[in-house]
């Protein structure tokens, strides 16, 4: 599915970036353009990012005691 539609960045591309490290909106834009041009793409790309953040997380397979999350600790761009 397309995502941003005046740059072509489809879902795929941004589960693709963040396999490879995405983790934030900002990184988005950098790593692929999205919301440079007209920024209605901000919410879907945001959602498919944290969508495939979670996939990667259930892909880990650390201990149970690991998987404790913290919003202290989570990242911030």
């Amino acid at each position: 599915m397309y995502v941003c539609v005046c740059l072509a960045v489809t879902e795929r591309q941004i589960h693709e970036a963040a396999s490879e490290g995405a983790r934030c909106l900002k990184d988005l834009r950098h790593r692929l353009g999205v919301t440079k041009e007209c920024g209605r793409c901000a919410s879907c790309a945001h959602a498919c990012l944290r969508e495939a953040q979670q996939r990667i997380g259930e892909e880990t397979t650390l201990p149970t005691s690991s998987k404790i999350f913290s919003p202290a600790a989570a990242p911030t761009c």
